[in-house]
């Protein structure tokens, strides 16, 4: 997933040098996500890497640019996982199978730490243009894979017609966050899980008419 990061360079690194490139930052990701980007020094991550100063500067000369590869490979990391979950979308059931996967991922940490693109927005947001503009376009990949499961409900009948796939993805991607959010500040996923549950019984009032007595799709694993 590293090679998805920005460039710098990385197709004139050795094997080696790739190696290392990418142990620094992982080590970084998992440092940034647990004691936020601000309280993350070089130094710590040179340490957590087993790095050297000049092995650490010669990929990464500042923190700003080691930041946001991070941004990139944890971008990378979460749609991966989305695309595999919402590919295929095009059920009621499948909306709850992509909540519950969600949900019990999160309380394997009991809510810790949040979303691992959530909590980057939230330090870097206001602080980093850059960083911002990179967060806004993996937020709209991410809804766009909500929107595009749900355009499948309603070409098939299962929405109505009038059904604004738009703005109900953006309806389940706020409640998505915030519910990272409160189970984070709570230790406890089941304010997420509330959350989420209505955000889908909303998508569920624009049930067609019919649907009550259509058979859930076979081919829909979400």
């Amino acid at each position: 997933m590293a090679g998805q990061a920005r460039g710098n360079g990385d197709t004139r690194l050795t094997e080696r040098g790739r190696a290392t490139r990418e142990r620094i930052l992982r080590a970084a990701a998992d440092m940034m996500h647990v004691k936020g980007v601000a309280l993350t020094t070089l130094d710590d991550v040179r340490a957590a890497s087993g790095t050297s100063k000049s092995q650490l500067y010669r990929h990464y000369p500042d923190k700003d640019a080691l930041m946001r590869d991070v941004v990139a490979l944890r971008a990378a990391e979460v749609l991966e996982r989305q695309h595999q979950q919402l590919q295929r979308l095009n059920s009621f059931r499948g909306l709850e199978r992509w909540r519950d996967a969600l949900v019990e991922r999160n309380a394997l940490r009991n809510g810790a730490y949040g979303c691992p693109l959530g909590s980057l927005a939230s330090e870097l947001a206001d602080q980093d243009e850059e960083a911002r503009k990179a967060l806004s376009g993996h937020f709209a990949a991410w809804e766009g894979l909500l929107e595009a499961g749900l355009a499948r409900m309603r070409a098939s009948g299962i929405l109505r017609e009038d059904a604004d796939v738009g703005r109900l993805a953006t309806g389940l991607m706020a409640a998505l966050q915030g519910g990272y959010l409160l189970a984070q500040t709570a230790q406890d996923v089941e304010p997420m899980r509330i959350a989420l549950d209505m955000a889908i019984a909303h998508v569920k009032t624009y049930a067609a008419p019919s649907e009550a007595a259509v058979p859930e799709s076979g081919a829909d694993s979400q």
